[in-house]
C-alpha cells in the first residue's frame, strides 16, 4: 500500500505541525468495476490500486481544514479521472473509520446503483484499541447491497438490531470478553437465519484490540454480475487483507484446543509460520482450511517452520498429532 508514501504525502500536504486525525479507510464495495481503485487525498495519489476487501492501518491525515477524497478507476492517470469525491473536516485527535460500499455500475446488479450508490460511511469515533483492558471491541457495519435490514445475534442475545445497508451499529463499538462465539446473522424479526460464523476472538489472540466486523459481498451474486459472495470480514488496526470468519457449519476438522504447550508464531504471518510443542518432540503437523481440507502435511520434527507463502490471505488451523497420540490444533491468520 505504499504506506510510507502515504504519510510522507499527508505531512507535506498538511505540514508536519498540522494538527491531524487518525483515519482508517476500508475498501468493501463489491462492485466488479471497483475490485481495485485509487484513492486521492485533495490532487494527491494517496492509494495507488486499492483492493476490495483490503483495510489500510491507521495513519495520521490534516485535521481542521476542509480535505477532498477522491475514488477513481485503477491505474487512473490524475485526479481529474474520480468517480466519487467528497469533503470532509477532520477534527483534530479524533479517529475515523471510512468504509467505500455501494454500487458505481449502471447496470449488473440488483439492487441497483439507484438503490445503493457507491458511498463511503463514516464511523468518527473510532478505536485503535480496546478500551477496556482484556476485552475485545467489536464494530460493525453493513456492507452487503443486497441484504434486508439484519440483526446480530449470539444465541438468543441480540448484539447488533436493525442495522441496514450502510450503516454502522448504532449503539457503537460492542465491548467483549475476548473468548470464541458463534454469531447468527438473522431478519430483523430474528425468526430467519441468513448465515451462522464462527468468531474465535480468543485463538485468534484479539484481548485489547478493536476491530471491525463487515458484512461484504452480496446474498445472490447470479443477479450481482458473479461477484463475491456474501461473508463477515474483519479489518484488524494494523490493516492489510480483510479476514474471513469462517462459517459455523463449515468446520469440518473440529473444535481448536487452547492447550498452551502448543504454539503458533508469528499470528498473524505472512511468508512462514513456526509451530512449536513444549511436552514433546515427533509430531505430524498438517494444515487444513476452515472447510477442513489438507493443503499442507508434514512429519518434523518440533519446533518446525512451514512455508505458507503460497497460501491466500486468511484463517487456517495447524492440527498436529503428538508422541503419544493427542491430538491438537490452534487457528492462525495468512496475512
Amino acid at each position: 500500500l505504499s504506506i510510507l508514501l502515504t504519510i510522507l504525502s499527508l505531512a507535506t500536504l498538511g505540514g508536519v505541525k498540522a494538527q491531524t486525525a487518525r483515519v482508517q479507510v476500508i475498501h468493501n464495495s463489491a462492485d466488479r468495476a471497483a475490485d481495485s481503485v485509487d484513492v486521492y487525498l485533495g490532487s494527491v495519489r494517496l492509494l495507488d490500486n486499492f483492493a476490495f476487501r483490503t483495510a489500510t492501518p491507521f495513519i495520521d491525515a490534516p485535521a481542521g481544514t476542509p480535505i477532498t477524497i477522491g475514488i477513481a478507476p485503477k491505474n487512473s492517470m490524475s485526479v481529474t479521472d474520480t468517480i466519487f469525491s467528497v469533503t470532509v473536516t477532520l477534527t483534530s485527535a479524533q479517529k475515523y473509520i471510512l468504509v467505500a460500499n455501494g454500487l458505481i455500475s449502471a447496470t449488473g446488479y440488483t439492487p441497483s446503483a439507484a438503490v445503493a450508490p457507491f458511498r463511503l460511511s463514516v464511523y468518527p469515533t473510532a478505536h485503535e484499541v480496546a478500551d477496556t483492558a482484556g476485552r475485545t471491541d467489536l464494530l460493525v457495519l453493513h456492507g452487503c447491497t443486497d441484504a434486508p435490514t439484519v440483526d446480530v445475534r449470539a444465541g438468543a442475545a441480540v448484539l447488533v438490531n436493525d442495522v441496514s445497508f450502510g450503516q454502522f451499529n448504532s449503539a457503537g463499538y460492542l465491548s467483549l470478553p475476548t473468548a470464541n462465539y458463534t454469531i447468527s446473522v438473522t431478519n430483523a424479526a430474528g425468526t430467519a437465519t441468513v448465515k451462522t460464523y464462527s468468531a474465535p476472538l480468543s485463538t485468534l489472540g484479539l484481548t485489547d484490540s478493536a476491530i471491525t466486523v463487515l458484512a461484504s459481498g452480496f446474498l445472490d451474486s447470479t443477479v450481482n454480475s458473479n461477484g463475491k459472495k456474501f461473508g463477515l470480514w474483519v479489518a484488524l488496526r494494523q490493516g492489510g487483507a480483510l479476514i474471513p470468519l469462517p462459517e459455523a457449519t463449515t468446520a469440518a476438522i473440529g473444535t481448536v484446543d487452547a492447550n498452551a504447550d502448543f504454539a503458533v508464531v508469528p499470528n498473524p504471518a505472512n511468508d512462514r509460520v513456526t509451530i512449536s510443542y513444549t511436552s514433546g518432540q515427533v509430531a505430524v503437523a498438517a494444515i487444513y482450511d476452515m472447510a477442513g481440507k489438507l493443503l499442507i502435511h508434514s512429519e518434523k520434527s518440533l519446533p518446525a517452520s512451514f512455508n505458507i507463502a503460497s497460501l491466500a490471505p486468511g484463517m487456517y488451523l495447524i492440527r498436529f498429532t503428538n508422541a503419544e497420540g493427542v491430538n491438537f490444533s490452534k487457528s492462525f491468520i495468512k496475512k
